[in-house]
């Protein structure tokens, strides 16, 4: 069995004491493939090292995190620009809108987020979006850009049964992870009746861990809480949702 964790930040300082012991458990546990999302230029080293470190196991994406949207954003994108020029990645991500933090910033994260997108197309890339608190203005921009060559991840999926389909009607996948499995995530009562071919599992480690462990620092073997739940849920073995999952991550990287 295969499992893929489609979204985690193994660079995290979160990990600094522990990285590899982290990630030899991750890979015990069958977690063998991890897509690695970027926030800014200054963590870009950080994830250059650890695909070095990694190179079976880590791919990498590149993008801004629209929670890194400030007045030099356009500096941040040129970086960007810049690290797809240079070589080649898996993903523009992660990209979006956040308006939890920070709302002041929101027409120049919708200005990142379109740019962004156009440089996936560009690229041939998939985008994996960052959406909190933000539904309404990320699918504004997604209209938009609505096209063949626009697909992806909205990672970390937490809306409802009608969101879930708007997502999927733009060519995107549904990012599932530890809130699946919390008592008031509220996707659990819903998502078995999303077919499994638009479902990637994923951890946001160190965020987000799944229950048991929810509080703590996640990591990314704590992803087989989720394909627990899901099993549960979907009423299928864990070795049928974790192979499905990892095809649809297959054919949406173009790996």
């Amino acid at each position: 069995m295969i499992i893929t964790d489609t979204h985690t930040h193994l660079y995290s300082e979160a990990f600094g004491e522990d990285r590899p012991e982290m990630i030899k458990r991750a890979l015990d546990n069958n977690v063998t493939r991890f897509f690695i999302p970027a926030i800014d230029s200054s963590y870009t080293n950080s994830m250059l090292q650890l695909e070095q470190e990694f190179p079976k196991h880590v791919f990498l994406m590149m993008g801004l995190h629209p929670t890194s949207v400030k007045e030099n954003y356009k500096e941040e994108l040129a970086h960007v620009e810049d690290m797809l020029a240079k070589r080649s990645f898996f993903a523009i991500g992660e990209i979006g809108i956040d308006l939890y933090w920070d709302t002041s910033t929101l027409e120049i994260q919708k200005q990142a987020f379109k740019h962004q997108i156009q440089l996936a197309k560009k690229y041939k890339l998939p985008i994996v979006i960052h959406c909190r608190d933000a539904f309404d203005e990320i699918f504004e921009v997604l209209e938009t850009e609505k096209s063949d060559d626009l697909y992806g991840i909205f990672h970390c999926f937490t809306g409802t049964k009608e969101q879930a389909e708007r997502a999927i009607s733009f060519n995107m996948k549904l990012g599932i992870g530890g809130v699946v499995t919390f008592k008031n995530g509220k996707i659990d009562q819903f998502i078995n009746e999303i077919d499994l071919k638009h479902i990637v599992l994923e951890t946001d480690s160190p965020y987000l861990a799944p229950k048991p462990y929810r509080g703590k620092r996640n990591e990314s073997s704590y992803i087989v809480k989720v394909l627990e739940k899901l099993s549960e849920l979907y009423q299928l073995p864990q070795e049928e949702i974790a192979e499905i999952t990892t095809q649809n991550s297959k054919d949406v990287f173009n790996i």
